[in-house]
């Protein structure tokens, strides 16, 4: 079987992730970057062998996909370019940061017959489906509150060190659709779009013109109550934290493991105790590539089993559907 070839579509700090880990798979290269700058990703840099152009279309080489490393208001822009080709398309989160702009990725991908996938990687990790799992099949008895935190802190110059960072243009906002957003899409995976959204949010201790602090209430449909704080102002950054209560007893998960379960007739299933899983509770800079490796391995392979992967574009539009709910329904927004 060939090598799936890759073309990486940026080449900021994000695309070295995406590069070290598909060094360590196999059957599975990189063969172009797309750069306006005209420079590689740093860990490309070695390489002749990959082309660089200034956008998809100009790139020389064959290849099957993309995988898109640009600002997140960026997305569509290369999704379409990349699907009016034939080529496959994985973006890194968020899928994009408007309603419009993500169904114009999905239907565009959709009409060009290509696979869409997007690396919420931590929907990966083995105690998140496992608790996936035990939800969906009523395990856990009735859930009534659902508290999570990620309270995370970033100093001055990573805002400083993009011009697109902590802007609503580009970013599209501030701690909840960047930081927060791997973990409001598990919750959004967990527990579906809550009926009633209500936030207040603010700017604390950047000089930026989104929020870096906020906390939500969410009432969904069947009762259940939940809470999310987001935060990049909260030093010196923790790991991120659900508490799942029902009517059974407590789950609580920190950094996507399983920390207590208290659950009435059921043993902790956890699978996850001994391993380190990268948190980002005080960098944005990513050592443990397992997720990423985990992500990349299914969009190739549901590429060449002609499926969905784990996570499709539809799959990931929820977490933006309750983020810009979030932005949407503020009682309070104090920012620059």
């Amino acid at each position: 079987m060939n090598n799936f070839r890759f073309v990486i579509v940026g080449s900021g700090n994000i695309s070295n992730t995406y590069c070290n880990a598909i060094d360590k798979l196999e059957a599975i290269d990189i063969v172009g970057v797309v750069s306006r700058s005209g420079n590689k990703p740093k860990a490309l840099e070695p390489r002749d062998d990959v082309e660089v152009a200034p956008t998809i279309s100009q790139i020389t080489k064959d290849f099957d996909a993309v995988i898109l490393c640009t600002p997140n208001g960026y997305h569509h822009k290369g999704a379409i370019e990349a699907a009016d080709l034939g080529k496959h398309v994985l973006t890194e989160k968020v899928l994009d940061i408007s309603m419009d702009a993500m169904d114009t990725i999905i239907n565009s991908c959709k009409e060009n017959g290509v696979r869409l996938g997007v690396a919420y990687q931590r929907r990966m990790s083995p105690d998140n489906q496992i608790i996936k799992e035990i939800i969906d099949s009523g395990q856990l008895g009735t859930i009534f509150s659902v508290d999570l935190r990620v309270k995370n802190y970033r100093d001055q110059a990573y805002y400083d060190s993009s011009p697109y960072r902590g802007t609503w243009e580009i970013d599209g906002g501030g701690c909840f659709i960047q930081q927060a957003a791997h973990y409001i899409d598990l919750y959004s995976w967990f527990f579906g779009i809550p009926n009633q959204v209500i936030s207040a949010l603010g700017t604390f201790t950047h000089d930026i013109e989104v929020e870096d602090h906020g906390a939500v209430l969410l009432r969904h449909e069947d009762g259940k109550i939940g809470t999310i704080i987001a935060s990049t102002a909260t030093k010196p950054g923790f790991d991120a934290r659900f508490e799942i209560h029902s009517d059974k007893g407590t789950v609580i998960l920190e950094n996507d493991i399983i920390t207590q379960w208290s659950i009435d007739g059921l043993s902790n299933p956890s699978k996850s105790q001994s391993m380190e899983i990268h948190s980002g509770a005080s960098s944005a800079s990513v050592s443990d590539t397992s997720g990423h490796e985990a992500i990349i391995t299914d969009f190739v392979n549901a590429v060449r089993e002609r499926r969905e992967p784990v996570v499709s574009g539809n799959a990931a539009r929820l977490a933006t559907e309750l983020i810009l709910k979030i932005y949407n329904n503020t009682i309070e927004k104090k920012c620059n």
